[in-house]
């Protein structure tokens, strides 16, 4: 890789004033680690990455096109790799030991989604043959191939993960996850008791006969394949019997403290197994195995040819659970004639199998976090910084009036975003307030400020965007409690899903209405707020809030896109401002600079602009959390990109652009990532922070800390795979990441603009 001029670290430089220049004085500042990765995670070098990794032309004179499929790493298998680096954390002794278990089971709901997601939509393009190949041209089958490969080895890490080093490393802490044989006979006893009591009366056990057809298996729930011997009263005889354990009980139980350590715990299967006699009384019980199903949970509904999208979505939620399968666990004692029959049922190949060296569904260990009462093996509480202007006693609209608001979340709190809805909806001069609500919860203080309003008499509209995925559920109750208190709930665009993070609120004052806005790049989700890193801005900037104002009325109503003054919107003018402001810094060679950070970069056309800017000497820096499609360090192509993802205690959720734009550098801040569905299938803002000061805070704060974070900073290679940048001080203290000094720096009270 070409030399790559790095930002400095002193918090004094501030934004660049002149672009390159000042950074070229930190040229080989903070050099990278030695590239070792933490624990026994697989990284540089293997997993998916192994499945694209051609050889690669480079050398001076190498001809090249942009459109040649070797520059592009495939999407799915960039997810994958995401998950590697999310399996580095369980792995990492340094990340305290509950939260170590708390990402092994974050990986697991991570393969589940995928799973019911990318690769169920994978199966159907190679069933039926539907749709171009990507950028990277693996056809669908190459695709499936290499995914079905990185996934199994990702799966087969994990419970190595598991089994040989956290479960030893718990139980050192007094924490024990009890197999069957380590059961004493008190412990039996009650355990005994316990299923008879609590587990017996719910389960059904289905033999399979012409008058028990194999019963429906409901998506990633917990069942049990018996294998019987011997003939019942009837003179019935089924080899095979199917158990489902029901949804509402817990998989993980707790033994009492007097029967043994203070946080010792059984599995449901356990409990199950030992007691399965009871439920085939008089037969001979052969085997007993644990099974789980993943299916394609997409919803399909044609917006166009239905009359209330609410309607249709809650009938299509119904249906849910029991899509098309695309995954099947097994424990791996299971024996390859039921399997067989397993995946016969389901009508999956062998790559769709996936045998597992312990419980079938990991997420739901994570029970075990909240149970132990265990602060010491936690994260240490996060108190979230407020800034001094917004404890002050006077109305938040005229601390606006005077300056704009900055917030990063979650190390400064979110409470003022919910004041400045809860003081609109009390305040008697606020005449309406409009929000996008895409992710949220309906006891949410924000959407009960916005009932409080419309109960008030204010005129209230809320975009409730009911195809969030997995969120369907969830805003379906939402919307209806909305509307239930004279809310004006509309549910978006057809065809297209209001992803945008806007609030607006209109209110009378003495020169007439004037309108107040809050843009963001995370949901208004309370929760989300104390683990996603994300960006506020609260204006009164009168450009802004007309703005948002003409995006309301677009939304609710018809008409040609708004001509707007300060924002970027999809599908109108996002995607081809980015690619203005590209083409501007290419058009400097040497002495452009861009910077992003998104959560995936996936785009072609992007990405080849990208490239082209790469080839005229601009210095690029992408922070990308999740997937790349873009390959960096190829030389003649891509020498003058890096890519890094930080993966850390928050997720990294902040979306945010810087142009060099010749020395008056122009940063925004935004609800999209550069991918296909964000510029084209979604309506997303983008906001410039105008104000220099929020400016050269975003800069430090969300790039230039990251792109010296030496901790939980990896770095993309050409094939696609990363290597750890993380390196110890001689001392031998843990390293200091991005997040780290941002915590030290709002998280003490600290006041910031």
């Amino acid at each position: 890789m070409g030399e790559h001029r790095r930002v400095g670290k002193s918090a004094e430089a501030g934004l660049p004033a002149d672009g390159p220049q000042e950074e070229a004085q930190s040229a080989g500042d903070g050099a990278p680690g030695d590239g070792t990765t933490r624990g026994t995670t697989p990284s540089a070098g293997t997993g998916p990455a192994a499945s694209q990794a051609e050889s690669l032309p480079s050398g001076p004179g190498t001809p090249y096109s942009l459109s040649d499929y070797r520059w592009y790493f495939n999407r799915d298998l960039s997810v994958l790799e995401f998950n590697r680096r999310v399996l580095a954390l369980a792995d990492d002794p340094q990340v305290p030991l509950l939260e170590r278990l708390r990402f092994l089971t974050i990986v697991s709901s991570n393969l589940d989604e995928f799973f019911e997601v990318r690769v169920a939509g994978l199966m159907q393009r190679r069933k039926y043959g539907a749709g171009p190949l990507g950028p990277d041209a693996l056809s669908p089958d190459e695709e499936m191939a290499a995914v079905s490969s990185a996934a199994h080895e990702i799966i087969a890490a994990q419970y190595a993960c598991l089994n040989e080093r956290l479960i030893p490393t718990l139980a050192q802490e007094g924490i024990r996850l009890l197999r069957r044989r380590e059961w004493q006979a008190a412990q039996r006893k009650w355990i005994s008791e316990y299923f008879h009591q609590e587990v017996f009366p719910l389960l059904t056990p289905l033999s399979l006969d012409p008058a028990h057809p194999f019963p429906k298996v409901q998506n990633k729930a917990l069942n049990f394949a018996i294998v019987i011997e011997g003939r019942d009263a009837y003179g019935r005889h089924s080899p095979i019997a199917i158990v489902q354990a029901p949804r509402l009980l817990p998989r993980i139980i707790q033994l009492p403290r007097e029967l043994a350590g203070s946080s010792d715990f059984v599995f449901l299967s356990s409990v199950i197994h030992e007691n399965i006699e009871a439920l085939f009384p008089g037969l001979q019980i052969r085997g007993f195995y644990q099974f789980r199903v993943t299916r394609n949970s997409e919803l399909f509904v044609d917006e166009e040819e239905v009359d209330n999208l609410l309607d249709a979505l809650a009938d299509e939620l119904t249906t849910r659970p029991f899509g098309e399968a695309v995954r099947l666990e097994v424990a791996s004692n299971c024996p390859r004639d039921v399997h067989l029959h397993l995946l016969r049922h389901f009508g999956l190949q062998e790559e769709s199998l996936y045998t597992l060296s312990g419980p079938v569904n990991l997420s739901r260990m994570a029970a075990i976090i909240d149970m132990v009462g265990r602060p010491d093996l936690l994260y240490p509480p996060l108190s979230p910084g407020i800034p001094d202007r917004c404890l002050r006693s006077e109305e938040i609209f005229t601390q606006l009036r005077r300056a704009p608001v900055l917030l990063h979340h979650p190390y400064q709190s979110f409470t003022p975003v919910v004041d400045f809805i809860r003081q609109a909806a009390s305040d008697p001069q606020v005449l309406g307030i409009k929000q996008t609500l895409y992710r949220t919860t309906p006891d949410s203080p924000i959407v009960q400020a916005l009932m409080d309003a419309a109960v008030a008499g204010k005129q209230v509209t809320a975009v409730v965007e009911l195809k969030a995925r997995f969120d369907e559920a969830n805003n379906i109750r939402l919307a209806e409690e909305l509307e239930s208190v004279g809310v004006q709930v509309v549910y978006g665009v057809v065809k297209h899903k209001v992803h945008a993070k806007m609030a607006l609120v209109l209110r009378r004052e003495d020169d007439g209405i004037r309108m107040y806005g809050h843009l963001g790049t995370g949901n208004y989700h309370p929760r989300n707020a104390r683990i996603y890193t994300d960006l506020s801005l609260l204006t009164a900037d009168p450009a802004i809030t007309a703005d948002m104002n003409a995006l309301f009325m677009h939304i609710t109503g018809m008409g040609q896109a708004p001509r707007l003054q300060r924002l970027l919107q999809s599908p109108f003018t996002l995607f081809s401002g980015l690619r203005e402001r590209i083409a501007a810094e290419s058009a400097l060679g040497r002495k452009g600079r861009i910077i992003v950070r998104v959560n995936a970069l996936t785009d072609p056309d992007l990405i080849r602009d990208l490239y082209d800017a790469s080839q005229a000497g601009v210095q690029i820096d992408l922070i990308v959390r999740a997937s790349c499609a873009l390959r960096p360090g190829i030389p003649g192509v891509s020498d003058n990109i890096r890519v890094i993802s930080v993966v850390g205690r928050f997720l990294e959720h902040s979306r945010v652009y810087y142009f060099g734009n010749s020395g008056s550098p122009e940063v925004w801040i935004s609800s999209a990532d550069w991918m296909g569905r964000n510029l084209f299938r979604r309506l997303e803002t983008a906001v410039p922070l105008r104000d220099p000061d929020l400016a050269k805070r975003v800069y430090q704060e969300s790039l230039a800390l990251y792109l010296e974070d030496r901790c939980n900073a990896w770095e993309m290679q050409a094939d696609g795979s990363y290597r750890s940048l993380r390196t110890t001080a001689a001392t031998g203290q843990p390293c200091q990441s991005a997040q780290d000094l941002l915590l030290a720096l709002y998280c003490r009270g600290a006041s910031g603009a």
